[in-house]
C-alpha cells in the first residue's frame, strides 16, 4: 500500500519532484567537483615534492651554509697557465664546490640514526662542477705608417697589436654523492634505472656513475662512456630516469668519491631520514632538534609551504573557497527542497485531512511524506552524482596546466643548480597537469548527502502534515 501510493502520489507531481531533485543534485554536484579537484591538487603537490624529496624519505636534515670567512668569496675561480705561441693554447678546468647546506661531519648519520622514532639514516653529498674549457689566442703586433710626425716633422711608426683574444665555454652540472650501502632513502631514490645498472655495495669508492637521462642525453652518454671531472676517469654505469619529473641532480657517484672530488672527506651536506611511524614525524623533528644542536630539520610539510604559484593559488581555492562555496550551496539546496516539500504539503491540506478522518494516524502521514522526499533526495543524489562525474572528466581531460615553484624559502631538500638540498636562493619550477580523480569515498559522500537532503526535506514536509486535522479537510472543501 505504502509503495503503490508513493508511487502514485511522485507520478503525479513530477514537476515538483524534478524541482526538489534538481536542487539537490546542483548542491551534491559541486560537492564532488571540489572534492576531486582537491584530490587532484593534492596528488599534484605529492608529485612536486617527491621530485625534490625522495621516495621513503619523511624528513631531511641539514645545516644552513654560513658566510665565507676571511679573504674567500665562496664563489669559483679559476686560473690558467700562460701559453706561448708554439704551446696547444687549449685549456681545460674543473671547480668543484659543495652545494646545499653547510657540511655535516658523516658521523651525525649514525647519530641520528639513533635517535628515538628513527627507522634509518643516510648521508649525501650535494657537488656543483663548473668546467671551462676555451683556447687563448695571442694578438700580433704591427707597426703603423704614414702618420703626421711630432714637432721635427718626422713621421714613425707605432707598434699596435691586433687580434687575438678568448673563447671559452663554461659547462654546469650537479653531482650527488650516494651512499651505495642503503639506495633505499637519498637522492638517487627517486629514480629508476632504465638503461644498465646502480651501484653495488662494493663500490663504495669505486670510479663508477650513474647519470640522469636528461644530462646523458645532452651530452650523448650511454652505458660504458667515460667523461672526467678534476683529471679522473669515470665510467657510466646505469642512466637514471626520475620517476615523478625532471631531477635536479645529473650525475651520481659513490659517497667517497663525491667527497674526494669535493674535498669534503667525511662529510655530508644531507641526512636522509625515514621515520618508524609517519604519524609521529613532528615528534621525531623535535628529537633531532634537541639532541642535535646546530641542524635544520625540514619535513614535506614544511617542504609544502615553501610551494608557489598557480598550483598554491589554485590548492587555497580548492580548499578554502570551494568548500564554503559547496556549503552554502548545499544548505540553500537543503532550504529550498525544505521549503518546497512544505510548500507542496500545504496543498494536500484536503488529502491529508481525508487520510486522518479514514484512520490514518499522523505517524504514517509522516512516513509518506518522509518517503516521498526520500525519493526527491535519491533522484538528486543520482543526477548529483552524474554531473559531478562529468565535470571530474571534464577537468581531467582538459588536463589544465599548474606551475610550482619550489625553494626560494631556504631550508629546503630541493635543488638549484647543483640539486642541492638546502639551497638558499635557488628555485625549482615544474609544470603540472591537473587531474579530478573520484574517490568511492566521494561518491559514498555524495549518497549521503542525498539521504540527509530527503530526510530534511521529508522531516520538515512531515512535521507540518502530521498536525493537520480531518477538520482542515472539510474547511478547504467549504
Amino acid at each position: 500500500m505504502f509503495g503503490i501510493y508513493l508511487k502514485r502520489e511522485l507520478s503525479r507531481r513530477k514537476k515538483a519532484a524534478l524541482v526538489i531533485a534538481l536542487g539537490l543534485a546542483l548542491g551534491i554536484a559541486l560537492v564532488i567537483t571540489v572534492n576531486s579537484v582537491s584530490a587532484g591538487m593534492t596528488q599534484a603537490q605529492d608529485k612536486v615534492l617527491q621530485s625534490l624529496y625522495g621516495l621513503g624519505t619523511d624528513m631531511t636534515v641539514t645545516k644552513a651554509r654560513t658566510a665565507p670567512t676571511g679573504d674567500s668569496s665562496g664563489r669559483p675561480n679559476f686560473q690558467f697557465d700562460a701559453k706561448s705561441e708554439d704551446d696547444d693554447a687549449t685549456q681545460s678546468s674543473d671547480r668543484v664546490m659543495t652545494q646545499g647546506g653547510q657540511a655535516l661531519a658523516s658521523s651525525l648519520v649514525a647519530e641520528v640514526a639513533a635517535q628515538k622514532g628513527v627507522a634509518g639514516a643516510v648521508g649525501a653529498l650535494s657537488l656543483n662542477v663548473t668546467k671551462v674549457d676555451g683556447s687563448f689566442t695571442q694578438g700580433k703586433a704591427k707597426s703603423s705608417t704614414g702618420g703626421q710626425g711630432g714637432p721635427g716633422g718626422s713621421s714613425g711608426g707605432q707598434p699596435q697589436v691586433q687580434g687575438g683574444g678568448a673563447s671559452f665555454d663554461v659547462n654546469s652540472y650537479s653531482v650527488g654523492g650516494v651512499d651505495v650501502t642503503n639506495q633505499d632513502l637519498g637522492p638517487l631514490s627517486t629514480s629508476k634505472i632504465t638503461s644498465g645498472r646502480t651501484f653495488t655495495a662494493a663500490e663504495t669508492n669505486a670510479k663508477v656513475a650513474v647519470v640522469g637521462k636528461s644530462y646523458a642525453k645532452e651530452n650523448k652518454y650511454k652505458v660504458g662512456s667515460t667523461f672526467k671531472i678534476s683529471g679522473t676517469k669515470y665510467t657510466v654505469i646505469g642512466i637514471a630516469t626520475p620517476d615523478s619529473s625532471d631531477s635536479t641532480t645529473d650525475v651520481y657517484l659513490p659517497l667517497k668519491q663525491a667527497q674526494t672530488l669535493g674535498d669534503a672527506k667525511n662529510k655530508v651536506t644531507t641526512i636522509y631520514v625515514k621515520a618508524t611511524d609517519s604519524q609521529q614525524i613532528d615528534t621525531v623533528k623535535a628529537t633531532i632538534q634537541k639532541n642535535i644542536s646546530g641542524t635544520t630539520v625540514t619535513t614535506s610539510a614544511d617542504l609544502a609551504e615553501t610551494v608557489s604559484g598557480s598550483l598554491s593559488t589554485a590548492s587555497d581555492l580548492a580548499t578554502s573557497v570551494g568548500k564554503w562555496l559547496s556549503i552554502a550551496v548545499l544548505a540553500a539546496a537543503f532550504l529550498v527542497a525544505a521549503l518546497l516539500t512544505s510548500s507542496a504539503v500545504s496543498r494536500r491540506v484536503r488529502e491529508f485531512g481525508t487520510l486522518k478522518a479514514l484512520g490514518w494516524p499522523s505517524r504514517r502521514v509522516t512516513r509518506q511524506v518522509v518517503g516521498e522526499s526520500m525519493v526527491n533526495g535519491l533522484l538528486g543524489g543520482a543526477l548529483g552524482i552524474g554531473l559531478g562525474l562529468a565535470a571530474a572528466y571534464t577537468v581531467t581531460a582538459i588536463s589544465p596546466k599548474l606551475t610550482a615553484q619550489l625553494g626560494s624559502s631556504g631550508g629546503g631538500m630541493g635543488g638549484g643548480p647543483g640539486g642541492g638540498p638546502g639551497q638558499q636562493s635557488a628555485q625549482n619550477t615544474m609544470e603540472i597537469a591537473l587531474s579530478a580523480p573520484v574517490s568511492v569515498t566521494t561518491i559514498v559522500l555524495a549518497v549521503g548527502l542525498a539521504v540527509a537532503g530527503g530526510l530534511i526535506a521529508g522531516a520538515m514536509g512531515g512535521w507540518r502534515a502530521s498536525r493537520m486535522r480531518p477538520a482542515d479537510a472539510l474547511r478547504s472543501v467549504s
